[in-house]
């Protein structure tokens, strides 16, 4: 009996990329300085907002109107700033 052809196939090669564009110096380019400050800031700002939350959530007057909402509001906060770091560069 014959033998079948093995086809092979051939490597996939990316289009080009145009590197004078705009857009791709942009991509590439660090995140501005003040950004990683917001998004520091952010994470600890969530953090903060629990931690005072747990130890004196009760004593201060906005906070304990709030109730279960503080929790909603620090883990935001924190999400956020971890949504940030995926555009960090």
């Amino acid at each position: 009996m014959p033998k079948s052809k093995v086809r092979r196939k051939t490597a996939y090669t990316p289009p080009p990329a145009d590197r004078h564009s705009p857009q791709a110096a942009r991509a590439t380019a660090p995140t501005h300085p003040v950004y990683v400050v917001v998004m520091l800031g952010l994470m600890v700002l969530g953090l903060a907002w629990l931690v005072v939350n747990y130890l004196a959530g009760h004593v201060i007057g906005f906070m304990a109107a709030l109730g279960s909402w503080n929790f909603l509001i620090g883990f935001t906060l924190i999400v956020v700033g971890l949504l940030m770091t995926m555009r960090w560069r």
